[in-house]
């Protein structure tokens, strides 16, 4: 392992894994009893915060669900299992995630957990990471899954006019990331002064478009990062939002429990379009002006309080649950 890839091990800022999968495994083997037995008084909790009608908003939001909305309630049968039986998911995260939430809730309630990156509909309601934006993705209630990835945010000390006047992309390219194809061709090799541009997987066709990952605190030396949707939404669009430097992204197309449709283009991020013809205009357009720019960092670190908030993040993840069992069951505890 050269020194490169031994830096980036032991300084890449993100959160630990070990740590997640080491409480996700105690959770897993405490009995949850004792999570049931507070379900109630943690709702009622609810109701007695200032910030109730915040709360009940962000629950609707993420389930969509109502008791007139019509769907296969057959094929819901069949393809639901009881969150007592629920099987590990490929990817354990989503498991660990998704359980830490259901434990509160009797476990002979039936649920469909789809794990992974989801950007297509569908019939029955699914419990998602993610859905596609749109007014038909009803059947797909959020609920805040790989948050140990997803969920990270930065102490940036570097004023934004401090940085570099360029923005910076390395990521992974692949069969479903057209997109970041399209922006590789137009920006990799230093065809643009403004734009620093690499792969951090090694692609058939380019692979002199890869270079070794960067940290999470190199990035921040940047004005911008861009942040391009990979297989669903960016993953880094939540640290870059925390940060002093200002998101650059075509228009979202899919959406997790960072509710990215709520997003205003050019009040919380860049938006360029989607084949980035406009891209140097906009960097150059925000060097020029740095009130605005620096206006979008101050509205993007408001956004991103709304989520730093654990308690009421939980609360708000009871009441998701809450609404989806209510709806596909008919109850939410044992009657």
């Amino acid at each position: 392992m050269n020194k490169r890839k031994i830096y980036y091990l032991l300084h890449n800022g993100k959160n630990s894994n070990l740590k997640f999968f080491i409480k996700g495994y105690l959770r897993e083997y405490t009995p949850k009893f004792f999570s049931q037995i507070r379900l109630e008084s943690e709702l009622r909790k609810i109701e007695k915060r200032s910030d109730r009608d915040y709360i009940h908003q962000r629950a609707d939001y993420y389930c969509k669900l109502t008791k007139d909305f019509i769907y296969d309630k057959a094929t819901w049968e069949e393809k639901a299992v009881e969150i007592g039986h629920q099987p590990m998911t490929p990817q354990k995260v989503y498991y660990f995630d998704a359980m830490e939430i259901a434990r509160y809730f009797d476990q002979s309630l039936k649920w469909i957990l789809k794990s992974g990156d989801i950007t297509n509909l569908f019939p029955v309601p699914y419990v998602v990471k993610s859905r596609p934006l749109g007014d038909d993705n009803q059947c797909s209630t959020i609920l805040k899954l790989e948050k140990v990835r997803h969920f990270l945010f930065v102490d940036d000390k570097k004023p934004w006019r401090e940085k570099k006047n360029m923005t910076i992309f390395r990521g992974d390219l692949g069969p479903r990331k057209e997109n970041r194809d399209i922006f590789m061709a137009k920006f990799a090799d230093g065809q643009s002064h403004l734009v620093d541009a690499a792969s951090t997987n090694r692609p058939e066709a380019h692979p002199e478009w890869q270079k070794g990952k960067m940290t999470i605190g190199e990035h921040l030396d940047y004005k911008f990062i861009m942040s391009l949707e990979g297989n669903d939404v960016a993953s880094n669009l939540k640290w870059v939002m925390s940060s002093n430097c200002i998101a650059v992204s075509p228009r979202h197309t899919c959406e997790t429990w960072f509710m990215e449709g709520t997003l205003k283009p050019n009040y919380h991020y860049i938006e360029v379009k989607d084949d980035f013809s406009d891209l140097e205009e906009r960097l150059q357009y925000y060097i020029d002006h740095p009130e605005e720019a620096e206006a979008i960092i101050q509205h993007a670190h408001e956004y991103v309080d709304q989520f730093r908030d654990e308690e009421r993040e939980r609360l708000i993840s009871l009441l998701v649950l809450k609404k989806y069992f209510e709806i596909t069951n008919g109850r939410y505890k044992k009657v």
